[in-house]
């Protein structure tokens, strides 16, 4: 019976620890933003230069369940409008973003307005160059955390906890900039996260480890047809392309001072209707992930499936995410302008 007691009462502490450090975690660790694995899936999340890119009007949804088989882990979703104006000499885009944390115990949710400006460089290359204003939600369930002073050692967690924090819900506005540059078959593209590096802490804004750390994104890739052929605009049945691409992710100053940076390589095969790609995602320090892709695109629909097989992190269970887009009918005056020929997903 004493053993039994004993056990219980290590099994209560160990909650309050952990409780504690998920709210230590969750009020002064600012780590590194949601990662989608099918980039070009949600074109205005990894460059907001993408913003009018395909011309017609697009919808896209995504959403991501990461690491299911740990209790309380991310789930990320988003949804995006965007299309080219001429009178505007360029595209405007809308990006719904939020993320939930720990079941729910940290949560996020974001708004941005983007504006790219198209250029053309020539008659074969064109660039796009974007702003984006974001309005960030942020907001931390107190009655889901669990610490030390809660403890009674016979009745277990019944007291009112004495931790603090400033903030339980915070709103922060955010900017980020983009850049691509394509042509029919190449482009290539760099993008700046928070670059004015807003405050986002809950205990405090007075250390420099409660500002958002800026990102940087940086990618090319190509879509090479493998049907002589075929015309960019339209779609047969059993038209091939290979797309070979690499994406490079740096973010700076996380709260532990070190830095977070990813190489991504992969390529998609495409024989229309069908679509599969293969990614490998590697840290600098480790491998952290094999992405597997399957899509199926029909007229104005797509969707698309991946799985991300964890190598870094034993038993997560991996990472599964979907993505949809429509593509709606187009004004005929914009059909004449360029799009931006790159994956789907």
């Amino acid at each position: 019976m004493q053993i039994k007691i004993m056990w219980m009462l290590n099994k209560i502490k160990i909650s309050g620890i952990i409780g504690l450090l998920v709210f230590y975690v969750q009020t002064q660790i600012n780590a590194q933003d949601v990662h989608f694995s099918q980039y070009y899936a949600n074109p205005l999340y990894l460059n907001p230069s993408f913003a009018g890119s395909s011309v017609c009007p697009r919808l896209v949804a995504n959403f991501r369940d990461q690491w299911p088989a740990i209790s309380g882990t991310y789930t990320s979703y988003s949804a995006s409008y965007d299309q080219h104006f001429d009178a505007l000499s360029g595209g405007i885009g809308i990006l719904f973003l939020g993320d939930r944390a720990a079941s729910g115990t940290y949560s996020s949710n974001a708004i941005s307005l983007i504006y790219a400006y198209k250029l053309d460089l020539s008659r074969k290359v064109a660039m796009r160059m974007a702003l984006q204003a974001t309005f960030q939600q942020t907001t931390l369930d107190w009655t889901k955390l669990r610490f030390p002073d809660m403890i009674n050692p016979k009745y277990g967690f019944v007291y009112e906890t004495q931790e603090q924090v400033k903030y339980k819900s915070k709103g922060l506005a955010d900017f980020s900039a983009g850049l691509v540059i394509y042509s029919d078959k190449v482009y290539g593209g760099l993008s700046v996260n928070h670059f004015t590096q807003p405050k986002e802490g809950f205990v405090t804004e007075d250390d420099e480890f409660s500002r958002l750390p800026i990102k940087f994104t940086a990618h090319v890739g190509a879509l090479l047809n493998l049907n002589k052929h075929r015309n960019k605009n339209t779609k047969r049945m059993g038209d091939m392309s290979i797309s070979p691409n690499i994406i490079f992710q740096y973010q700076t100053k996380l709260s532990n001072g070190a830095s977070y940076s990813t190489m991504n390589y992969g390529a998609y095969f495409n024989c229309y209707p069908l679509t599969v790609g293969l990614w490998l995602r590697n840290g600098f320090n480790n491998v952290d992930a094999l992405i597997f892709l399957f899509g199926l695109e029909y007229d104005i629909f797509k969707i698309g499936y991946s799985y991300d097989m964890t190598l870094s992190l034993k038993g997560s269970g991996g990472s599964h995410e979907i993505s949809t887009q429509f593509k709606l009918p187009c004004p005929v005056k914009q059909r004449r302008i360029r799009s931006l020929n790159c994956p789907s997903f």
